[in-house]
């Protein structure tokens, strides 16, 4: 079945949506869509796997604890966050729809 990562985005995005395309025990590909959303100031992503993430859609910068470096990732640009490195997401565009694609694998 073919799907397309630009379809089903509601009209508005009370919350960030953050939506499974593919799950294995080794992998899992994830679609996030950003409007605005960050990360609250007192909260750290701290994860088990590591995450290679993309920017397709839109604008966003992480944020990350160790020497509290911030990227920005435009679209088109992608990083890999080592498993552990906490971060978390610093901005998002407020006036369009940011997509993300994150790959999570160990």
């Amino acid at each position: 079945m073919i799907k397309n990562l630009f379809a089903n985005i509601p009209g508005t995005l009370p919350e960030e949506l953050m939506e499974d395309l593919v799950s294995t025990s080794q992998m899992r590909i994830e679609r996030i869509v950003s409007k605005g959303h960050t990360t609250p100031t007192d909260q750290w992503y701290d994860q088990e796997e590591h995450e290679w993430v993309m920017v397709v859609k839109g604008q966003g910068r992480i944020l990350f604890e160790e020497g509290m470096r911030e990227v920005t990732l435009n679209e088109g640009d992608h990083i890999n966050i080592p498993a552990h490195q906490r971060h978390q997401v610093f901005w998002t565009a407020p006036d369009t729809e940011t997509i993300w694609l994150a790959v999570f694998y160990r």
